[in-house]
């Protein structure tokens, strides 16, 4: 670590589908627990789905494993939550319930025969199964994104946030992604001498300085229930519209304007900052929600900070794992968090 790195460190601790019955299953990436003819006839029976008739896992996951079941009563998304205790898989489906009943686009979990919004797998011990109905649509691509489209969703996440401020204060769980919690992330691989990181490594302890200076700016900002990590792999499109909000995994207690600027980061980014992307998508969240003068204030701030927090939890999760995910690559979000310093936040700032 050089002197710049070890001073910024020290002031952040201080401040269509073939005819047979069954798919065969075929292991590949984003599949972790497999489920055969055996285990999901269990799971049919315990969600009353009827009998299936046939099954493909979905390699798209990246934490859980995800399988798209047909049966007598329809198509459905079974998702094996990896790792999580029953009271996470429990305080997620209360959640999306309530949501989607709130009107939120988003589809309830489907609940079990004994009444829980989800079941466990009896062979796997601690491994628990959410089902929800199947909703058909597509992820836009980065160029796909349009003023339009970028108005609509802004005008659904203010609805998300409008619900969810309307649901119980005991119900804002804590984001595991906090200052502190980045900070040790961070600590990690400060020292770190591979030169790839060496930029990254600069770049996030300036980052982190500013996001901790600016706490009490941030602190000031509505707070209320948020999604946290959505991005236009969790949304999906169809004719135009959008039809479904997903995977509300990372969804806790928050500021509402750090779910809008990780929208900014992912929505409004094609290689540089699109801020007449990013001013539809604003102006498409107030025609729901109005934002408070000290939102306007922080969301610049959390722009920044969101960027440098997808930064570091792809070095460590990705990077420094030896993860082959190219879609997911720390230097696409340090391209965004130098684009930030320099003049785009001002443009931004500039359509609040």
């Amino acid at each position: 670590m050089g002197l710049h790195q070890s001073h910024a460190l020290g002031r952040i601790h201080e401040a269509n589908v073939p005819q047979a019955r069954y798919l065969l299953y075929v292991p590949c990436v984003g599949v972790f627990t497999r489920l055969g003819e055996t285990e999901l006839t269990e799971l049919a029976g315990a969600f009353e789905l009827g009998a299936v008739l046939r099954y493909e896992p979905i390699a798209a996951g990246t934490i859980n494993s995800n399988y798209s079941v047909e049966t007598e009563r329809g198509r459905w998304f079974v998702r094996v939550n990896e790792g999580k205790a029953e009271a996470d898989v429990a305080w997620e489906a209360r959640l999306v319930e309530a949501l989607a009943a709130g009107g939120v686009v988003t589809p309830p979990p489907v609940p079990a025969r004994d009444g829980r919004p989800y079941a466990p797998l009896t062979n796997m011990h601690g491994k628990w199964v959410s089902v929800f109905p199947w909703r058909s649509g597509a992820h836009l691509g980065p160029t796909e994104v349009t003023p339009e489209l970028a108005g609509e969703l802004g005008s659904a996440l203010a609805e998300l946030h409008v619900v969810g401020l309307e649901l119980p204060t005991s119900w804002w769980r804590g984001s595991i992604y906090d200052q502190d919690h980045l900070v040790a992330r961070y600590a990690r691989f400060a020292m770190n001498c591979d030169p790839a990181l060496a930029r990254a490594i600069e770049v996030l302890g300036d980052e982190l300085v500013v996001s901790a200076a600016e706490a009490r700016k941030r602190a000031r900002a509505t707070t209320g229930i948020i999604h946290g990590d959505l991005f236009r792999d969790n949304v999906l499109w169809k004719g135009g519209r959008l039809v479904a909000i997903l995977d509300f995994e990372q969804a806790s207690g928050g500021s509402l304007v750090y779910d809008l600027a990780v929208c900014i980061n992912d929505w409004c980014w094609t290689g540089e900052p699109r801020i007449d992307l990013a001013a539809a998508l604003i102006a498409g969240y107030r025609r729901r929600r109005q934002l408070t003068a000290a939102d306007r204030e922080a969301l610049p701030i959390e722009v920044r900070a969101a960027a440098a927090r997808f930064m570091i939890t792809r070095i460590t999760d990705v990077y420094l794992a030896r993860v082959a995910n190219p879609e997911k690559d720390f230097r696409a979000f340090l391209a965004r968090v130098e684009a930030w310093r320099g003049p785009a936040l001002g443009q931004l700032s500039s359509v609040l």
